[in-house]
């Protein structure tokens, strides 16, 4: 595999698909001094991103973030194409394209047709295999994840996801190009939802899950999505409760994640997605960019009131947690990622407060796994299994 440490004028980065990740993806590269082509078949896509991205630099400029002559030799850098022959010249291709496999699949194939043996060929899937997508191509060695995080020129977080087959060296090569982008990149496990969108689950799932039981009688309509939101973020320290943060992303999106773990992980109960959430993606509500999910973003809306009760949230972020940290602890356990990965990757890519398996040593792991076995005998599911490391920390805890 070559080597390609190179100058960022020499070094071309090609760019499939110009929707809010595609677009942002060639913000950063362009950025960072690369000339970059970005490819999409819609034209009206290709305008109205080339429009957005003027507009986001011309606000930089108003906050004097970037000058004009900057802004300028960025949108220089930028040639908006139509036709994936014009990525033929590339060093880098990075798929940004709609979550489907088949669909992937096909554009890898092609891609290969074009390009020179030397192109690295990168998909920005958040929870599709790599293993899947680099089958597509017969030379899989120079194929991987590089997954970014929404928005991606604000977003410092980069996963660096290799196939079985890909080059070791290209590892090595590739992280070190992203931090040249400015990015912090983790290096994870080719498993469904890598490091993020498979420790996060939980964050979504149990709070679904609380709201779906009525739980300590919190679930009345909107009262309780914004009494959970509200103890996650006031108790919890989170930046955005799980039902502003699905609103925030698309219950689409979030949903086809979850999903797609779930499936992929051959239908374990833990990642199970909720019929609440499929039903709310299914009507349409998806959020903010619907203008309603699971709060009512018309322009004269009411906002509901939380249940400002602090033992009822301590008990709300107990329980989700929990969850969290043994999906931390579990990722570990299976060598998804190393340690300084997974806390990396947790507070850079979704903002969390803490590392999870910091917060979970600072609570107590024996503590931890306390709170998953009485849920775990009060349900009787397998949802609720601890981790095998998780159990072995709380033993060496009670052993102290």
């Amino acid at each position: 595999m070559t080597n390609y440490k190179m100058t960022n004028t020499e070094f071309k980065i090609g760019i499939v698909g110009a929707g809010a990740m595609g677009a942002g993806i060639a913000q950063v590269a362009a950025g960072a001094g690369h000339r970059v082509i970005i490819f999409d078949t819609n034209n009206a896509i290709l305008v109205s991103a080339q429009k957005k991205l003027d507009r986001i630099l011309n606000r930089l400029i108003e906050k004097q973030r970037i000058s004009e002559i900057n802004a300028e030799l960025l949108m220089g850098r930028i040639n908006w194409v139509n036709q994936l022959t014009d990525l033929s010249e590339s060093k880098l291709i990075i798929e940004a394209i709609v979550e489907n496999l088949a669909i992937k699949k096909s554009v890898f194939s092609e891609l290969e047709t074009l390009v020179h043996e030397d192109c690295i060929l990168a998909s920005n899937t958040s929870a599709l295999s790599i293993a899947a997508i680099s089958s597509a191509c017969k030379k899989k060695d120079r194929v991987m994840g590089i997954h970014f995080f929404n928005p991606a020129p604000l977003m410092p977080l980069v996963e660096v996801i290799p196939a079985i087959g890909t080059d070791q060296n290209l590892i090595e090569q590739v992280v070190e190009l992203m931090k040249q982008w400015g990015k912090i990149p983790v290096v994870a496990k080719d498993t469904p939802g890598f490091i993020v969108n498979r420790i996060a689950r939980p964050f979504y799932g149990e709070a679904l899950r609380i709201y779906e039981e009525g739980w300590e009688g919190i679930a009345e309509g909107h009262v309780g999505f914004a009494t959970i939101d509200w103890a996650m973020r006031e108790v919890g320290g989170f930046r955005m409760g799980p039902f502003e943060l699905m609103d925030y992303i698309g219950n689409d999106i979030n949903y086809a994640v979850t999903e797609s773990v779930f499936t992929s992980f051959f239908y374990d109960p833990r990642y199970r997605p909720s019929i609440i959430q499929k039903r709310y993606s299914e009507a349409g509500w998806l959020g903010r960019k619907s203008g309603q999910g699971y709060y009512d973003y018309s322009e004269n809306a009411n906002a509901p009131e939380a249940v400002k009760d602090m033992v009822l949230g301590q008990k709300i972020v107990n329980r989700i947690l929990c969850l969290l940290i043994n999906e931390a602890v579990d990722a570990l356990y299976l060598r998804i990622a190393h340690t300084d990965d997974i806390e990396l990757a947790m507070t850079l890519g979704v903002n969390y407060p803490k590392g999870l398996l910091d917060w979970g040593k600072e609570i107590g792991y024996d503590k931890v796994l306390g709170q998953i076995n009485t849920l775990h005998q009060l349900y009787t599911e397998e949802r609720y299994r601890p981790s095998q490391l998780l159990i072995k920390w709380a033993e060496t805890m009670n052993n102290q």
